[in-house]
């Protein structure tokens, strides 16, 4: 069975008819699904799932407790050292995550440096990404880093200096690269 990690935004607190429709397509697939306990989107996708009581659903949680499990599902622990700076706390959950799936449905708002990161980790590891603009209500399917190029025009950025807040420091946080 297939496992697709599911990552959003957190300004993206609703799924719009575009969203559910995909989503519906996993659960058709009856695909294996990861999802962080972050509020917005993924507080909204588990939302979505626990109306329907989607079974095949695993919470990844940084640290000891979860912020959000809406569907009771089971839980994935993953250790942060203490001295791990705040937004690598989230970030080693959310490489897990990556590492286990075979593809990733991210909700983009276009600035989120968490969901870029997202994108980008699983890009690098040959997951097949489909990525939902919110701007542009827009999805882009990604299969490799050369295709970073069309998403990143959309939001008006460059993949060579990304002209986002702090670039270099968010891709050296996450041990990941914007090189082709």
């Amino acid at each position: 069975m297939a496992t697709v990690f599911l990552s959003g935004s957190r300004r993206i607190g609703r799924l719009n008819d575009d969203i559910r429709r995909r989503l519906g397509n996993i659960v058709r697939q009856e695909m294996s699904i990861v999802i962080g306990d972050c509020n917005g989107a993924d507080r909204a996708f588990q939302a979505d799932l626990a109306r329907i009581r989607y079974p095949n659903v695993k919470v990844f949680c940084s640290g000891r407790h979860c912020r959000n499990n809406l569907g009771g599902w089971p839980v994935e622990h993953v250790f942060v050292p203490k001295s791990a700076a705040p937004r690598d706390f989230y970030a080693r959950k959310d490489a897990r995550m990556a590492a286990v799936a075979d593809f990733g449905f991210v909700l983009w708002n276009g600035e989120s440096r968490g969901s870029l990161g997202n994108i980008i980790r699983l890009l690098n590891l040959g997951r097949k990404t489909l990525v939902y603009l919110a701007p542009e209500r827009r999805l882009f399917p990604l299969a490799r880093m050369s295709d970073m190029d069309r998403l990143l025009e959309a939001c008006g950025r460059k993949r060579n200096g990304i002209e986002q807040p702090q670039p270099r420091r968010l891709l050296s946080h996450s041990g990941i690269s914007l090189a082709a």
